[in-house]
């Protein structure tokens, strides 16, 4: 059975929290893998009311450097130090992310106990056997990413043809993963008869930034598309000015990239009394939409 991908919502407002929404941040939990999308102030206390342990965080990915996306960032990596945080932290981030994080560690007094490693990030930056992460330059003023976590399709053994064919563990099943075919005691065994194609999983994450000919191309055919939506149609022309989309671009875009679910966040504080209108504006475009709020955890 393919392992889950649990997405925890740790923050989900925009640039002012409500009391009930916390400034921006993702976490992202696969296999061993925690993976942080932006740090918003607050977000350690988001961790400690989600009962999850910060210090797990294996990798932090910035979308940009608008201070309620990483405004977090100081307190979280003093804590690691604190803590006894022994692994190596990775941070990625758009165009600037070196400077800022040099800029940071050095506005307050911080005891550095583990390696810090920070990458300006475009295209696929990193893979491994199960899974990649990439990034596209987004526009919101500010250099911006958006991201994709890819999980890789495999190749399965089906376990009760298995059974039947009674072949043994070891080296044979690893060449019939990799599509090859087998012999065994004078038997031919073909891999198409004993394996199946378990399709890979693919979450996109898009916050601030204005509606751009590169987000679709980015996360088309996502099965979980999780975008900022910050203001409703009636404030369109603003949510233009200030380079963020609404809740019908939202949709637009989920719908033209052939998500098979869409997520919204980022919401302005102004909807607080009615966050229905950004969800209904965007289900009218694209049926398969949902709004979270501060704390909601989603398994794809």
């Amino acid at each position: 059975m393919a392992q889950k991908i649990k997405l925890t919502f740790l923050g989900t407002s925009d640039a002012i929290p409500s009391a009930k929404r916390n400034h921006t941040a993702i976490l992202l939990s696969y296999n061993e893998e925690n993976i942080l999308i932006d740090c918003g102030e607050g977000t350690q206390r988001q961790f400690r009311k989600a009962r999850l342990n910060p210090c797990k965080t294996t990798r932090i990915l910035i979308t940009h450097w608008h201070g309620d996306h990483v405004l977090g960032i100081p307190g979280l990596l003093q804590t690691f130090a604190l803590s006894g945080y022994n692994k190596k932290i990775y941070i990625y981030g758009p165009k600037g992310t070196n400077q800022y994080i040099k800029e940071m560690l050095n506005s307050f007094k911080f005891a550095e106990k583990y390696y810090i490693e920070v990458k300006e990030v475009t295209g696929r930056f990193f893979e491994s056997d199960e899974f990649y992460l990439e990034a596209e330059s987004m526009q919101h003023g500010a250099p911006t990413n958006a991201y994709n976590f890819v999980i890789k399709d495999k190749i399965r053994i089906d376990k009760k043809k298995l059974a039947k064919a009674k072949l043994p563990s070891g080296p044979l099943l690893q060449k019939l993963k990799q599509g090859g075919d087998v012999f065994y005691n004078g038997k031919k065994y073909k891999s198409k008869d004993l394996t199946y194609l378990e399709k890979g999983k693919k979450i996109s994450i898009v916050l601030d930034t204005l509606d751009n000919s590169k987000i679709i191309p980015f996360v088309k055919n996502a099965n979980l598309l999780i975008c900022e939506s910050s203001f409703g149609k009636d404030l369109e022309s603003h949510s233009k000015e200030h380079l963020h989309l609404t809740s019908e671009q939202a949709g637009e875009i989920a719908k033209k990239s052939k998500s098979k679910k869409l997520i919204l966040t980022h919401i302005s504080a102004r909807y607080e009394a009615n966050m229905e209108q950004i969800l209904n504006e965007t289900k009218r475009i694209f049926r398969n939409s949902y709004l979270v709020k501060d704390l909601d955890a989603v398994e794809i």
